[in-house]
């Protein structure tokens, strides 16, 4: 990894774009450590100051802004006076859907200030909708689970009664603006969970899709981190299970461990070669103990907020791959470090409680699972601030949760 340093050191700067609202997201805190470890000179955009990730001592500069994809011009304007601002072109990095997307299809105006991945333009959006990835996977014979969209509960009812309880539900469009905490995927375990699906999908004016539940086995959950170059090769190519996750096996990784698996590493770079893709890739995927199939449940065209569990022999990930290669350099060859463990704080508790209420874990068991861990998402001894602002904004939000609140066990959360 020294070489890696040496040969970036002072060199391009990267700029970390979030449209994402999450405040807690901690992948971009990621990018920013990786980048800024190897001496890049990283700017973030940021919601406000009291952001955690804008508190990380690798920043070079932070820009407060919280731009809406949806607006195209003033997007476009907003990165162009950042780039004046920084002076000199710079390597951008999406961490949410929206961004990859907006680059894929409005990008062109950015280039000359920004190196970015150039993609077909209609790649990301095709892939990041939950139907339209269903539909292209049945084009290109990939497996997948049964799914539907539903627009009224008369259609929901009858799938229900086909594929049988439980489903997952996810809303087609998770990047989309909507209303109140409606969840981008949960499970729904009968009718009345079902009901109470269509309605809050349908106030929040997003589509809903179901698909059936894949039973449950032992190390069934996997992920996919990659970084496709300008011919679509995919280098490196790592492969993951997620161990839990928040909500219990609906949700973001809250406990994840690096598994080398060949047999679903070329499955899916084949796919990405059939695609013509590039740039960073996050894919989750179930196996099936039915057909024993690994079967394809989301495709995230950006970089996945755990892609710090996966490094190579060679100290890369595909965040430093995907500056190495926009920036002219060559990425060091390297074989996967397999058992590697990552645990994001904030959320492994409250996931731990959900597969505890399951019968699914004990605690002597979840405590055990944490001395596994190499490394979190939030933590660190070089960079102790974001997890210090972390802590206080999730304290802020249990102090400020009303006491006498009570959640429906179904889409909102």
């Amino acid at each position: 990894m020294s070489a890696v340093h040496a040969r970036v050191r002072g060199g391009t700067p990267a700029v970390v774009l979030k449209f994402d609202a999450n405040i807690m997201h901690h992948g971009g805190l990621g990018v920013i450590r990786t980048l800024g470890r190897m001496g890049v000179p990283v700017w973030g955009i940021h919601e406000e100051r009291c952001a955690p990730a804008a508190s990380s001592r690798y920043l070079e500069g932070r820009w407060f802004w919280q731009p809406s994809a949806e607006d195209t011009q003033q997007v476009r304007a907003g990165l162009l006076r950042l780039a004046e601002k920084i002076g000199r072109p710079a390597v951008l990095v999406p961490t949410d859907d929206a961004g990859a997307m907006f680059l894929a299809e409005h990008g062109d105006a950015l280039r000359p200030s920004f190196l970015f991945p150039e993609p077909p333009k209609d790649l990301p959006r095709r892939v990041a909708d939950k139907y339209s990835l269903y539909e292209l996977c049945g084009e290109l014979g990939v497996p997948r689970p049964r799914t539907a969209v539903v627009k009224e509960q008369a259609q929901a009812r009858s799938f229900a009664a086909e594929a049988g309880y439980p489903l997952v539900a996810k809303l087609t469009t998770p990047w989309a603006p909507r209303r109140g905490k409606l969840r981008s995927t949960w499970i729904v375990t009968h009718r009345a969970q079902l009901d109470e699906a269509c309605e809050a999908s349908s106030a929040a004016g997003v589509g809903l899709m179901l698909q059936e539940f894949i039973p449950r086995a032992p190390s069934q959950d996997w992920f996919f981190h990659g970084y496709c170059d300008r011919d679509s090769v995919c280098r490196p190519a790592f492969t993951g299970v997620k161990e839990r996750s928040y909500p219990a096996h609906a949700g973001l990784t809250s406990l994840g461990r690096s598994a080398p698996n060949n047999r679903l590493r070329d499955q899916v770079t084949t796919l990405l070669a059939q695609l013509g893709y590039r740039g960073i890739v996050d894919l989750d995927l179930r196996w099936d103990p039915r057909d024993g199939q690994y079967k394809l449940l989301d495709f995230n065209p950006r970089v996945g907020a755990q892609f710090r569990l996966f490094r190579d022999s060679a100290g890369t990930d595909v965040v430093t791959a995907y500056y190495l290669d926009l920036t002219g350099a060559a990425i060091p060859e390297g074989e996967q470090l397999p058992g590697r463990g990552f645990l994001v704080e904030n959320y492994d508790p409250a996931a731990a409680f959900g597969y505890w209420r399951s019968g699914e874990l004990r605690p002597r068991s979840w405590l055990a699972s944490l001395r596994t861990v190499d490394e979190v998402a939030w933590f660190a001894r070089d960079d102790m601030r974001p997890f210090a602002v972390m802590c206080l904004r999730m304290a802020g939000r249990v102090v400020s949760r009303p006491l006498a609140r009570k959640l429906p066990r179904g889409a909102h959360a």
